[in-house]
């Protein structure tokens, strides 16, 4: 039987005055999350016709260790620098689909 893993896909439309800084931000969360237990996969996309929209694709071995990663420090700190530059964020999880 395939284990199943939960998915999580973060989308951020940043404010265009603040996508350069936003980005730097976001940039800074990959090695400390990928290095982090239970991260499977964390990659970050950016959007080839609005460079303003990121998403962020995640797996993560379950939700326990996903809700760990999502009080860090450096989480915390991503958030109250970009506070008031993002104009929407909207974070689905989701379980693979098994045969």
């Amino acid at each position: 039987m395939k284990k199943s893993y939960l998915t999580i896909v973060a989308r951020i439309l940043v404010k265009e005055e603040h996508r350069a800084f936003v980005k730097a931000e976001l940039l800074k969360l990959l090695d400390v999350t990928r290095a982090e237990e239970g991260n499977i996969s964390y990659d970050l996309h950016q959007d080839n016709e609005n460079p303003n929209f990121f998403i962020f694709h995640e797996k993560w071995v379950n939700r326990e260790l996903w809700q760990k990663h999502m009080g860090n420090k450096y989480l915390a700190h991503y958030l109250k620098v970009t506070e008031g530059k993002v104009d929407e964020f909207i974070l689905n999880e989701m379980t693979e689909t098994v045969n």
